[in-house]
């Protein structure tokens, strides 16, 4: 605790409490701490060298089947040496079970879907969602690599 000398107007001097906090002691400790770190903190990076595996990517056997939506909202099935363009969504099932090779039941595979940039949302939903109602749960959306 520090104390204050304040005159008392009588000439005289009058020792009093400081109230004050001294900080300079925090402010050299937080310092040191500081310094300490920053030696300390280049060597917990180093790490274990590991000699990892290069990743294996499987070759695909064919190419893949997947749907197409255009602006408008017309469907197509793309397989792999034929396009069918699906009238209505209900009859989107059929056509993508006998493309997949199931017996008009969903096969457990993933289907694939690409939609042109204009298509609106709500058309490409219907799509997912006839897709759902058909037993298709496993979706993937194919994107264009810009880079």
């Amino acid at each position: 605790m520090a104390a204050r000398l304040a005159g008392n107007g009588k000439g005289g001097r009058e020792l009093r409490q400081n109230a004050d906090i001294n900080v300079t002691p925090f402010v050299d400790v937080m310092l040191v701490l500081l310094i300490i770190f920053m030696v300390a903190a280049p060597l917990a990076t180093s790490a274990i060298k590991i000699d990892l595996p290069a990743p294996v990517h499987p070759k695909p056997q064919h190419r893949p089947t997947f749907i197409s939506i255009r602006k408008g909202g017309e469907t197509y099935v793309v397989a792999e040496t034929d396009t069918q363009k699906v009238a209505n969504l209900a009859g989107l099932a059929p056509v993508l079970a006998s493309r997949l090779g199931g017996a008009g039941t969903a096969t457990g595979q993933t289907v694939l879907i690409r939609a042109d940039r204009e298509v609106r949302y709500s058309e490409f939903m219907a799509v997912v969602n006839q897709l759902q109602r058909d037993g298709y749960y496993k979706v993937g959306l194919i994107s264009e690599d810009l880079g």
